[in-house]
């Protein structure tokens, strides 16, 4: 479900001013409503670092031209589990929205590059907590204008931290880096997801308890 959420916050590789639902930096997204102080703890708590930043980066130079690749894997895994696909299917009859797979595909390709940038400013955090909004009920759908379920379950956004970061691990390892560089961009990635994770999470808990 994890990539649920950043499917429906993203839509492709490519520039982002080219990809239809992607509006990070745009006056369509509403300011985070948190600090950037109050960021720095949240970072602080998952153990997220300068060094991090470092390994996110370099991990970027690693993914950028395998994103495709992670992708297939990713929407394999989806497509292998039928309660998963579920989030993408059509609310009258149940079967698979093939454009609203494919446009959530190309956004998830957008958000592997996002995260290896590592520029978390201010339009990133924002972004964040629009991409939380979008997989809750008081956004789901309105990106791509589609008859899907109107919720995602908040259970699966924290359940794909793992599949998500371990099947990463081995495209991390295929530019010849050595075993300490793959492994420390590999818990940078860990770090960076469990923090979108508890961003996201945002409009599924009571007001004043997150």
């Amino acid at each position: 479900m994890f990539m649920f959420s950043l499917w429906l916050a993203y839509e492709a590789q490519g520039a982002p001013a080219q990809i239809p639902g992607y509006t990070s930096g745009t006056p369509a997204v509403a300011r985070a409503p948190i600090s950037m102080s109050e960021f720095a703890k949240l970072k602080q708590a998952v153990l997220f670092t300068d060094e991090d930043v470092k390994y996110l980066k370099m991990s970027y130079e690693v993914l950028k031209d395998q994103v495709e690749d992670i992708l297939d894997v990713w929407y394999g895994f989806v497509g292998s589990h039928d309660f998963l696909v579920y989030y993408f299917g059509d609310k009258t009859t149940g079967e698979p929205i093939g454009d609203y797979l494919g446009a959530v595909r190309k956004r998830f390709g957008q958000w592997i590059l996002d995260t290896a940038q590592a520029n978390y400013d201010e339009d990133w955090l924002a972004y964040q907590f629009e991409i939380g909004r979008r997989h809750h009920r008081d956004g789901k759908n309105k990106t791509d204008g589609v008859n899907s379920v109107d919720n995602v379950s908040q259970r699966y956004l924290v359940a794909f931290i793992v599949p998500i970061t371990t099947t990463l691990k081995p495209f991390l390892a295929k530019k010849g880096h050595s075993a300490e560089d793959v492994e420390k961009m590999y818990l940078a990635w860990l770090k960076s997801v469990t923090l979108q994770v508890a961003i996201w999470s945002y409009p599924y808990v009571k007001q004043g308890d997150w």
